[in-house]
């Protein structure tokens, strides 16, 4: 787990008893919400009604209708309307939010901002703002706009003080080594992925599973609890339950629900050697370099150097570290022999074994590793 803001790690405590932990609540999100404890979910992700305000019937060149988000639950009569629900649902979601917890909402240019702004509002504190471009989106048939080839995702904690959790590590490793960016190129949901009843789709706006899975993998950790509040076909509890994390979804729509519980039944949890992702250094357990020194990892008069062989220091029976008359830490001495203001003793000095050299962060992660 990686914690940001002050750094230190943020205890685990398990779930309220009383939370109605992977199932599907029928109800109206904000009445479902009402019910829950206070402070008692790390993570929401909400997928509200865009609003979108269409102006009549969509066709396609060659005369076919577009299939377009038309059913009552995206309809509002005006953007106070709209407003007011938006700020009731949210309201709701921060009194549930654990102290550390984040939310994510996901949205169109029809309603993200508005989304944004009651979200500043209400003392969320906006973290990032993802734009989620779809590699294969929907053209714009009309021609008289640009293609909409994004979504925009705002990820927020639940205050500007919270010390919440996000697996850069996890995140990095997801990307080639690379640190992860806030523009992401992933395709809409289609093919075998799409829910269908009776041949046609379940539900208009499904958001594909490669994107919740990035969402939970950057910022829960197995056993956290995710709320939806609008579970539509159960995206978020099919990837909740395959990585291990407990799932609440609220779905009003009887058809959704049907679906959403047969999607997740059919979903296999990853095995637990699977389920092991990058950590922070943060977040292990801190090893003082006299830790190796005590169970022989590095010997008492074992030489130090650098990875180009410039200095060499000896380690002293108490893990102090030598080198032309100075003594101190592996940090200390290794920033006095560059004349540097610091230094990263683990990952400057290196020692001996064979005819290799071997980091001395190595043989700490192996020491992290038998603790294990």
């Amino acid at each position: 787990m990686e914690t940001v803001g002050t750094g230190a790690r943020r205890s685990k405590a398990a779930p309220a008893p009383d939370l109605p932990l992977d199932r599907i609540i029928e109800d109206d999100c904000i009445r479902a919400m009402a019910a829950l404890p206070d402070a008692s979910v790390d993570m929401i992700f909400a997928d509200p009604p865009y609003n979108l305000q269409l102006g009549g019937d969509l066709f396609r060149p060659e005369g076919g209708r577009v299939d377009a988000v038309d059913d009552d639950w995206d309809k509002f009569d005006t953007f106070e309307a709209y407003d007011r629900f938006t700020r009731a649902w949210l309201e709701e979601a921060r009194r549930i939010l654990k102290p550390d917890g984040t939310l994510w909402v996901i949205g169109s240019y029809h309603n993200i901002f508005r989304c944004g702004a009651a979200l500043q509002d209400l003392g969320y504190w906006i973290l990032n703002d993802i734009v989620w471009r779809k590699s294969n989106p929907m053209p714009n048939f009309r021609g008289t706009r640009f293609t909409n080839a994004h979504e925009t995702l705002i990820w927020a904690s639940r205050s500007e003080d919270s010390r919440y959790t996000f697996n850069y590590r996890t995140m990095k490793a997801l990307n080639d080594d690379l640190q992860m960016r806030s523009d992401w190129v992933l395709p809409i949901c289609s093919g075998g992925e799409r829910v269908k009843t009776d041949g046609v789709k379940a539900h208009p706006t499904q958001k594909p599973e490669a994107l919740l899975y990035r969402v939970l993998l950057a910022c829960t950790n197995p056993g956290d609890v995710v709320l939806d509040p609008f579970f539509g076909t159960g995206t978020t509890g099919a990837v909740a339950r395959r990585l291990g994390r407990h799932w609440i979804g609220i779905e009003r729509e009887k058809k959704y629900v049907k679906v959403a519980r047969e999607r997740i039944a059919s979903t296999l949890a990853l095995d637990e050697s699977a389920m092991r992702t990058m950590v922070s250094k943060k977040s292990q357990p801190r090893v003082p370099f006299g830790a190796l020194v005590e169970t022989g990892m590095v010997e008492p008069g074992a030489i130090l150097t650098d990875s180009k062989r410039r200095w060499q220091a000896k380690v002293g029976a108490d893990a102090s570290v030598a080198l032309d008359g100075k003594q101190g830490s592996i940090h200390q001495i290794g920033a006095a022999a560059q004349g540097a203001p610091s230094c990263n003793g683990w990952t400057f000095w290196h020692v001996a074994q064979g005819d290799k050299l071997v980091c001395l962060d190595d043989l700490r992660q192996k020491y992290i590793a038998a603790l294990d």
